[in-house]
């Protein structure tokens, strides 16, 4: 049976002119025993699409790794380093993943208690909430009522000595019923989005640079951004937007030196905008909480200077104008016209191209409402791509 796809059902708020190549359910395959020829025919669709949705899915976690490894062969451990966030009690990731025993590369993600799972006797999980994680918090009263924000917009990423997964495999074992949400972005705009309970929120990264005016594309083209060390770690102690795009300036990172032993050659830096292996197109693709520096770098010759930004190039360390420029030409790309978020159901297997797509989860559960999902995704066997020289010409 040929493999078919299928566009995914879009949100009424969804601009649909937006979404054309956005996302697509796979029939016809099942994913855990595909073929040379089908897995090379998913592959494609993957890098052309951002995010594929295979329903009714019977996966193991064995089968699980394979497909992700199969993405990138020559990547073995999981993306923040196989048994390292859960050991790292100072980062912020840590109370939301557990790790499957035998297959170290899959993660227990979700909400509640879960009991004799893949060889563990029991696992408290934490659904991820922007109330311990938000500068300002959605009140009681309006929680109550079912508004909610998105936690963090993010790539999945170590950002620290290893290279970001290509891609990542969230499959959906027990998924709660509810009432729909209402994400409010709280940032004086009035935008709020209505989402499924417990929703994983998706933007691509192609249209977070498609929509820039043209001085912010030059900008991003020639621009690389330079993530702290142990970024987990060093944004543990402050506080996020309220759009979960982004750390608030308060100063309450921690400082260098009282972060785990570290070495500058580890630090990760990377161009604002990573190419696609298929498509050749440019996704922006950077984790805003965790950027230290920016280095911009100076028009190439014969490009129109007029109103363009830092022509000359610049290297900026100021952690505020750092984030404030990032915002800017980030948060265009999260308006509610143009967030995908996907209403789980039960054995969902969704593969995203995590060097294209910024996601988040969103939505609070109460401690009785049980979720659990297995993640997985590599540490890549190399860094991502960024614009050729032509596209700087193109762009800049």
């Amino acid at each position: 049976m040929a493999i078919e796809l299928v566009s995914l059902p879009l949100p009424a708020t969804a601009d649909a002119s937006k979404f054309a190549d956005f996302g697509r359910e796979v029939r016809g395959v099942d994913p855990g025993s595909l073929n040379s020829e089908q897995f090379e025919e998913v592959r494609k669709a993957l890098y052309k699409h951002d995010a594929l949705l295979f329903r009714d899915v019977s996966l193991s976690p064995e089968q699980q790794y394979a497909l992700t490894k199969a993405f990138d062969p020559e990547s073995e451990s999981y993306g923040h380093g196989n048994n390292k966030t859960e050991g790292t009690k100072k980062s912020i990731l840590h109370p939301d993943l557990k790790t499957i025993p035998r297959v170290p590369q899959v993660q227990l993600i979700g909400n509640g208690m879960v009991y004799n799972h893949e060889g563990l006797a029991e696992a408290k999980l934490k659904h991820p909430s922007h109330t311990t994680f938000h500068k300002t918090r959605v009140s009681p009263e309006d929680e109550a009522k079912g508004v909610t924000r998105f936690y963090r917009w993010h790539i999945d990423a170590a950002l620290y000595e290893l290279s970001p997964p290509k891609v990542t495999t969230l499959y959906g074992l027990i998924v709660p019923d509810g009432s729909r949400q209402t994400c409010r972005y709280d940032d004086g705009t009035g935008d709020e989005l209505s989402v499924p309970l417990g929703t994983t929120a998706f933007v691509s990264g192609r249209t977070m640079f498609d929509i820039l005016p043209a001085e912010y594309k030059s900008l991003a083209v020639r621009t690389k951004v330079k993530y702290a060390p142990h970024p987990y770690v060093w944004m543990a102690p402050s506080a996020a937007m309220s759009t979960g795009l982004g750390i608030e300036s308060d100063g309450l990172e921690l400082p260098f030196d009282q972060l785990p032993a570290w070495e500058e050659a580890k630090r990760k830096t990377f161009p604002i905008l990573w190419k696609n292996p298929v498509t050749g197109e440019l996704h922006f693709q950077v984790h805003p909480c965790g950027v230290a520096e920016l280095f911009v770098d100076p028009l190439p010759a014969g490009a129109k200077r007029e109103g363009a930004l830092y022509p000359n190039g610049t290297h900026i360390t100021n952690l505020e104008e750092v984030r404030e420029l990032l915002y800017k030409m980030q948060r265009p790309g999260i308006a509610p016209n143009l967030v995908y978020p996907h209403d789980w159901r039960e054995k969902d297997l969704v593969l995203f191209h995590n060097r294209g797509v910024l996601h988040t989860v969103v939505g609070a559960f109460k401690e009785d409402q049980v979720r659990a999902f297995h993640q997985c995704n590599l540490a890549a066997s190399e860094d991502p791509v960024g614009p050729s020289d032509e596209d700087v010409n193109k762009w800049a």
